[in-house]
């Protein structure tokens, strides 16, 4: 027969203590994630209007370029507009918004990686994706809709 212990908090057992802090961990490293990967997308979506940051039609790989119907700036501005819309769709359903932020950061390295010179940039951005990757996964916890979700099984 196995025996269940039950801690009512962490400062009643000095064991328990570890695994309160590493919900917590878990729960602040969700909410840096969380919020870096709804903030940071649509910044960057919006500078692709203003480009206070960067001109961002340098990031263009000329082969994709010219498959395009509309001018670079054109594109980049649709591109600008996706990434708001990522971002917001990460603010409210980041279990959802954090799989697209990565598959977009992946299709952006694709982009890069057409381009001599910045493959340090593609490298940055394929660490990031790995943190949408990790937003995503801790979302399956965290995510105020997931866990209504799970909680009235569906």
């Amino acid at each position: 027969m196995a025996h269940r212990i039950v801690v009512e908090s962490a400062e009643a057992s000095p064991i328990a203590r570890p695994f309160a802090m590493e919900r917590s961990a878990a729960k602040d490293a969700y909410t840096i994630l969380h919020l870096g990967f709804t903030l940071l997308p649509i910044l960057a979506g919006l500078d692709k209007f203003f480009h206070l940051l960067v001109n961002w039609d340098q990031y263009l790989a000329p082969q994709i370029a010219g498959l395009l119907p509309v001018a670079p700036t054109t594109f980049m501005q649709i591109v600008g507009g996706i990434e708001i819309v990522a971002g917001l769709l990460v603010a409210v359903r980041p279990r959802i918004g954090a799989y697209v932020v990565a598959a977009w950061l992946w299709g952006i390295i694709v982009n890069l990686l057409m381009l001599p010179g910045y493959y340090d940039v593609a490298l940055r951005d394929f660490g990031l994706s790995l943190g949408a990757l990790a937003l995503g996964r801790l979302s399956s916890q965290y995510d105020r809709h997931t866990v209504t979700t799970q909680e009235h099984g569906f």
